[in-house]
């Protein structure tokens, strides 16, 4: 009986990783595209003033 818990939980372990993992790749990816958007939409110009939109 413990063995079959235990791999009930690894599977239970791996599905919540696999889900996590799922998760923070979408998030990334929302992530890239505002920043694109951002961006793209301020321009590029270096200039001095508030050229850039980021604080970096």
């Amino acid at each position: 009986m413990v063995p079959l818990l235990l791999v009930l939980l690894l599977v239970l372990v791996l599905f919540g990783v696999g889900f996590a993992v799922k998760i923070l790749w979408w998030i990334a990816l929302a992530v890239v595209v505002l920043w694109l958007i951002g961006f793209l939409a301020r321009g590029t110009k270096t200039g001095g003033g508030r050229g850039r939109w980021y604080r970096w």
